[in-house]
């Protein structure tokens, strides 16, 4: 019987989202590098990736046929320690996308003073599409395509858009079964039944709470009865909205890829979870409004976090928020043409590299365990958590105000000279 070959790949050509991301993520490096007067040398160094590998790869579908994807894995910088980042399997993954990811990493494994260089990874699919099986044959064939760059001395990759827990244990069972021994540092983000560490899965939401909370007692705000907007309600939206609502915040409004539900007196954020395990969305909850992103962008709210994808907030809609905190649960969701429209609007942005940074910080944690075979609680993780994550945000806020300049540029500013400084004391290999 033959085997039916797919007329192309699934792999979509370098698009817009990839190129806005990258183009987003050097103006951030230049204008932090023309901040600190960084030498040219060391400017042309850090502006590009030390590694890309790209990989197009088959993979058996359940009907018989055969595709093949196209994945990618970028090493940015490791002046710092192993490369480190997440995995995303989304369609509209593409080699700048993971460029502009990766640099972000290096600069929020810098801040947040994790002993770690950024990398990033992902595969050009639809994940929802996919049965179990064919996700499990694609996950291990990527993993045996990229296996010759990762491991934990060199670089660990973990859960990001569109991957999960049970990602990462197919990819730490290929690596293990090749090398004939169990090797749990190769990622982080597993289950906890093999080497992961409680308090990961909320980790990335539970440093955008600290973060918030830390940010509202700067401008006097409690956020007990605080109001509260959410884009996004995965693993990074739910956590967020979940904790926020725990802590005594009134989250009204929620948007998914599916629509989104509002009530100004206050969602029920347990049962808006239990809605969206069960139907893929929170839209059409009982006792909701509908609400799409844009108004829900406007909405007249205490805080505004962004927990989706890169490029959401731009010069066309900065304008209309109204939102006294802008929480940046995501990777790069605010343009750089939207950044002087927001400061001159009075609203109070936490950059991302340092809000969701709780994913990075744990994941440290969870390789730190590894390594030394030991299991720490949740109490001590996320006391670990808070304070690291606390002790970065007082810095950005501290150079903000010495250098008279916006918490982003203080953000990248320290990151970029922290791994500069790296960088200088290691030299040049002839």
């Amino acid at each position: 019987m033959t085997t039916e070959i797919a007329e192309a790949p699934v792999a979509a050509a370098p698009g817009a989202a990839g190129r806005n991301a990258l183009a987003a993520a050097l103006t951030q490096f230049d204008d932090a590098t023309e901040h600190l007067g960084l030498e040219p040398d060391l400017r042309a160094v850090l502006r590009v990736p030390q590694r890309e590998l790209t990989v197009n790869f088959p993979v058996k579908m359940d009907d018989g046929s055969v595709r093949v994807f196209s994945g990618y894995r970028v090493q940015h910088n490791v002046a710092r320690g192993p490369a480190k980042g997440g995995l995303r399997f989304h369609p509209q993954t593409d080699l700048d996308d993971i460029r502009a990811l990766a640099m972000w990493m290096t600069w929020k494994c810098a801040l947040v003073d994790v002993p770690f260089g950024g990398a990033k990874g992902g595969v050009a699919c639809d994940p929802t599409s996919m049965s179990g099986k064919e996700l499990e044959g694609l996950t291990r064939r990527f993993t045996t395509e990229i296996e010759q760059i990762i491991g934990p001395e060199s670089d660990i990759p973990a859960p990001d858009v569109g991957t999960n827990a049970q990602v990462m244990a197919w990819i730490m069972d290929t690596v293990s079964m090749h090398k004939g021994y169990s090797v749990p540092g190769v990622v982080t983000g597993k289950p906890l039944s093999i080497g992961g560490s409680v308090g990961r899965s909320d980790a990335t939401g539970q440093g955008i709470m600290y973060t918030i909370d830390n940010a509202a007692r700067r401008i006097g705000l409690d956020m007990a009865g605080a109001s509260v907007a959410v884009q996004g309600f995965g693993n990074v939206g739910e956590a967020t909205a979940r904790l926020l609502h725990e802590v005594g915040a009134k989250v009204v409004a929620i948007t998914d890829v599916g629509g989104g539900a509002y009530d100004p007196e206050g969602l029920d954020i347990p049962d808006l979870a239990r809605r969206f395990r069960a139907y893929g969305t929170v839209a059409g909850s009982p006792s909701t409004q509908p609400i799409d992103n844009e108004t829900l962008f406007g909405l007249d709210v205490d805080v505004l976090v962004l927990a989706a994808l890169d490029g959401q907030i731009t010069a066309r809609n900065a304008g209309s928020i109204r939102a006294r905190i802008l929480a940046e649960g995501a990777n790069g969701p605010t343009e750089p043409s939207a950044d002087p429209i927001l400061h001159r609007n009075g609203v109070i942005v936490i950059p991302d590299i340092l809000c969701n940074a709780g994913g990075v910080i744990v994941s440290y944690f969870e390789w730190t365990q590894n390594r030394s075979a030991l299991a720490w609680t949740r109490d001590e993780v996320n006391d670990r958590l808070r304070r690291q994550i606390l002790s970065a945000a007082d810095a950005v806020w501290q150079r903000a105000a010495a250098d008279g300049i916006t918490e982003r540029l203080a953000a990248h500013a320290l990151a970029v000279e922290r791994v500069a400084t790296a960088t200088r004391l290691r030299g040049l290999y002839p």
